[in-house]
């Protein structure tokens, strides 16, 4: 179980926290046993004014039409869509999209070949302001994170940092 908020050291010299809302909400979705199927969906959050740094503190949970697995998930993207448009509108423009997030049913997760060419196809064709997506996987002892550039199509994985480094 993830409950403490962790901070990942950004390329760019900021920091991304993921809140503890959001991982009591991905906790529930663990693959901790055999016959848990993978879950995902989209990352939430805001760029903090001032700095590099960016907050996830929200996710879409696995809808009705998502495709779910043992070893493969795919977000079908219309009912996630209107969550991201829908907090977008209702916060002024602060809540934005940063990128996805899924289960693995290992503990420390690594991103399979179809999860780079998904990434890479989502740095290609999502419409987002900033120059980077997020794409986290969470394991059964372990989350990471991976930073996409929306230019060079690189995809490079974060490094957590602790609280008490970060802040």
């Amino acid at each position: 179980m993830h409950n403490e908020a962790l901070i990942f050291q950004k390329s760019d010299g900021g920091k991304i926290k993921i809140d503890t809302y959001v991982l009591r909400k991905i906790n529930k979705y663990l693959q901790t046993e055999q016959n848990n199927c993978e879950a995902g969906g989209v990352l939430l959050g805001r760029y903090i004014i001032d700095s590099n740094d960016i907050v996830v503190d929200d996710v879409t949970m696995p809808m009705k039409n998502d495709i779910r697995r043992r070893f493969f998930f795919l977000r079908r993207k219309s009912l996630h869509q209107e969550v991201v448009t829908k907090r977008w509108l209702e916060s002024n423009g602060t809540c934005n999209y940063l990128g996805e997030w899924h289960t693995h049913p290992e503990a420390v997760p690594a991103p399979s070949y179809v999860d780079i060419k998904e990434w890479k196809k989502l740095l290609r064709t999502s419409i987002f302001d900033y120059d980077y997506l997020y794409f986290m996987i969470a394991g059964t002892e372990k989350i990471r994170v991976w930073e996409g550039n929306k230019y060079t199509m690189e995809i490079r994985q974060l490094n957590e940092i602790s609280i008490l480094d970060g802040e």
